[in-house]
């Protein structure tokens, strides 16, 4: 019994082998490789695409709409919509909106909201911690440290719509086509 097994599996380990070896390679003919003569300096002022999906997007008021979820682009590579995500907790419940390219504005420096947060704790100490914007300072008693938040040159600190969510949440929901 154990020779029939062996057998089958040698015959047809066989005909596999020969269907390889039958297999002929077809001439290629390969265009010459263009030189390569892009460097990284010449890619400044670019922003990451990856970097530019997750912004958040806000409206004239400072009033977060949602985040960019996509970007879509015509067969050139040029953008032509962002796909924003508007309302939902952590994505359930999103209703995604489709935004045209031109409509939306990059923005380098950050939100400005001015918060201000107190704790105590110990003996008598107090610590206020207050942003504005690109800055965040921090008092603990009479010293005070100021910190700048550095723009990055990959990719913008947010986008800017001039519309509401009641706005975007009305209009009609954007479906990824699927022919």
């Amino acid at each position: 019994m154990f020779t029939k097994y062996m057998t089958a599996g040698l015959l047809g380990s066989a005909l596999l082998a020969s269907a390889a070896f039958a297999q002929s390679a077809a001439p290629t003919t390969t265009a010459p490789v263009a030189a390569v003569t892009a460097s990284d300096s010449s890619y400044n002022g670019n922003w990451r695409t990856s970097k530019v999906v997750g912004l958040n997007v806000y409206n004239d008021g400072n009033e977060s709409l949602g985040s960019i979820n996509d970007l879509l682009t015509d067969k050139s590579g040029n953008i032509k919509a962002v796909v924003i995500g508007v309302g939902g907790f952590l994505g359930v419940g999103e209703q995604l909106v489709a935004v045209p390219f031109d409509k939306i504005k990059f923005v380098n420096e950050p939100v400005v909201n001015t918060t201000a947060a107190t704790a105590t704790g110990g003996m008598n100490k107090s610590a206020t911690t207050t942003t504005t914007g690109a800055a965040t300072a921090t008092t603990t008693g009479s010293a005070t440290t100021a910190t700048a938040a550095k723009p990055n040159p990959w990719y913008p600190d947010h986008a800017v719509l001039s519309a509401t969510k009641d706005q975007l949440k009305a209009m009609s929901a954007f479906k990824y086509s699927t022919n």
